[in-house]
């Protein structure tokens, strides 16, 4: 079986971004993954607090939640919605949400952002929480691949969170990294988060240089439970698909039973 990660360089309209996420996700199902996953903040990214509360959906309802059911409809493919914003308790802010559906397009699963990304150095300055209410529930949903966790972006240096979610496939991680920290941590904590849960894991990112100016990573990857890399691209919008297979899950856990040595 073929897992896909979409890379974007999404701008602050949604349209032409549901448009370049709809080509991106062709190429992936015929290339053969009938699991695809969008990055963080796919249908607009750039763009001020106002424009991103503007776009909020009422969950269960709006143009990008129909796009992600109808597209996963015409692939028959299970599709991983990166992150969308969603209407919060508070009305003055969103939910950063995470949303799977299967290929008939069914809604089976919805992970809100958890870990909230702050960070000051120099001129450059971020504070998901003056704008974004966190979730408080950690995600599995079941697969043909088997048990899938969710997670977004700064969830990454968290290892709690994905110990919480108990022995998975396969982890996926929509992201929008900053090239600074990107450059810094990026891959080693995404091959430390498949290592010490022994599955794979598939990052889909936003990767260049944003209308606006800002500078995130890329550098979306499928890795093994080894941690290997099995495909990666840098900058740019693309594709980058890489087999999955269960059998390299059980050797990985037969030669080595780290998970059953743990005694936290």
């Amino acid at each position: 079986m073929k897992i896909a990660a979409i890379q974007m360089i999404s701008g602050p309209d949604v349209a032409p971004n549901l448009a370049t996420a709809g080509r991106l996700i062709a190429d992936a199902a015929a290339a053969g993954a009938q699991l695809v996953a969008l990055p963080e903040y796919f249908p607009l990214i750039g763009a001020s607090d106002g424009d991103r509360l503007a776009a909020r959906e009422r969950d269960g309802s709006g143009p990008i939640q129909d796009f992600l059911a109808g597209t996963a409809r015409q692939h028959g493919i299970w599709l991983v919605g990166g992150s969308i914003p969603l209407q919060a308790n508070d009305p003055a802010k969103l939910r950063n949400s995470c949303l799977v559906y299967g290929p008939e397009g069914q809604r089976v699963a919805r992970y809100d952002k958890i870990h909230l990304f702050g960070f000051r150095k120099g001129t450059e300055s971020y504070d998901e929480a003056a704008t974004i209410e966190r979730g408080d529930q950690v995600v599995t949903f079941d697969s043909p691949l088997g048990r899938v966790g969710l997670a977004i972006c700064y969830d990454l240096r968290f290892p709690e969170l994905f110990r919480a979610l108990g022995a998975l496939d396969l982890l996926i991680l929509p992201a929008a990294f900053t090239e600074t920290t990107g450059r810094a941590h990026w891959e080693m904590l995404l091959r430390a988060r498949a290592v010490e849960n022994q599955c794979y894991l598939l990052a889909a990112a936003q990767g260049g240089q944003h209308p606006t100016g800002r500078m995130t990573h890329g550098n979306s990857m499928i890795i093994d439970p080894w941690g290997e890399i099995l495909a990666r691209m840098d900058k740019g919008e693309g594709v980058v698909v890489a087999d999955f297979d269960p059998q390299r899950i059980s050797d990985t856990r037969a030669s080595l039973p780290a998970l059953k040595h743990r005694i936290l």
